[in-house]
């Protein structure tokens, strides 16, 4: 399977052009600028970046300088950091557009809410995550609200004849979020999860059957709920690697979860760096760092 498109590291200064309400609970943000200019896109839908947001009283926010193509995290206010889904990039126009779930607190959230033209935040270069088969003839998207934006630019992205199974977890019955129009497109939408109570997508991961042929299941939402779906699809359905990716957007009470994470004994913490260090596989990486996380509590 061919690499996934990777681009420069830079960072960028972007401003709000304007901004849109889609739901009560989803707020667009088109960003643009001559900060933005040179940002590139890997064109792949669920691709991130980080938004480094002001600080409280300033209109600016502080941008790390890159240097032999690495994002030095260390010229960063962590608590100023946070990481977003590309919606959109237009080239032409040099726009990128980001939703925002809103809720109450949170830098990010506090910032979307506020959000005005002419306000200023920095982005980094994108990453991309999904990397379906070229062959596959079947996908599984299975996502909470946190991950719409993701989910919505994958299906955009699928080639017609590619039979798309998609759950979408929201918050209520009346967020009746509008999905890209696509020919295979089977859409299930549930009411559970995304802070208002437990998730339901690992049940609906459970549930599932290997179809026949190549395919691909992406699962995106809360990442503690998602813990056992990753390993689901690869010691239950048996899934290859390369068939699947389960991707954790947020923490619940993630403000919580890092006090306790800090909290924890020095040697601990680096045990669980080292382990992303050992050269093992990287799903046996995997499988052994959530079943630590989830018996220290986190």
């Amino acid at each position: 399977m061919p690499a996934l498109p990777q681009v420069p590291m830079r960072v960028h200064r972007a401003e709000v052009v304007r901004v849109e309400e889609l739901t009560p609970w989803l707020r667009r943000v088109v960003l643009g600028g001559a900060g933005l200019a040179d940002f590139e896109s890997t064109g792949v839908g669920d691709e991130y970046l980080r938004v480094m947001f002001p600080a409280e009283g300033a209109t600016e926010p502080d941008l790390p300088v890159v240097e032999d193509g690495v994002f030095d995290f260390a010229q960063v206010d962590l608590a100023l950091l946070r990481t977003y889904t590309v919606r959109a990039h237009d080239p032409v126009a040099g726009e990128v557009t980001i939703d925002f779930v809103v809720h109450e607190g949170g830098v990010a959230s506090t910032w979307a809410r506020g959000a005005k033209p002419g306000d200023v935040v920095g982005l980094n270069s994108p990453t991309a995550m999904y990397d379906a088969p070229a062959d596959m003839t079947w996908q599984v998207l299975a996502a909470d609200a946190a991950a719409l934006p993701a989910l919505a630019r994958i299906i955009e992205n699928t080639p017609a004849e590619v039979r798309t199974r998609v759950v979408l977890e929201l918050p209520d019955e009346q967020s009746g979020v509008p999905l890209p129009e696509h020919p295979g497109l089977d859409v299930v939408r549930i009411v559970a999860g995304n802070g208002h109570g437990p998730s339901r997508l690992p049940d609906v991961v459970r549930s599932l059957t290997r179809p026949d042929g190549p395919g691909y299941v992406w699962v995106a939402g809360e990442s503690k709920a998602l813990r056992g779906v990753r390993r689901h699809l690869r010691h239950v359905l048996g899934l290859p690697a390369v068939a699947y990716k389960s991707v954790g957007y947020w923490i619940e009470d993630a403000e919580k979860w890092r006090e306790d994470y800090e909290a924890l004994d020095a040697d601990t913490r680096a045990s669980l760096d080292a382990l992303w260090a050992s050269g093992r596989d990287e799903e046996e990486i995997e499988d052994e760092y959530d079943e630590r996380l989830t018996a220290l509590g986190l």
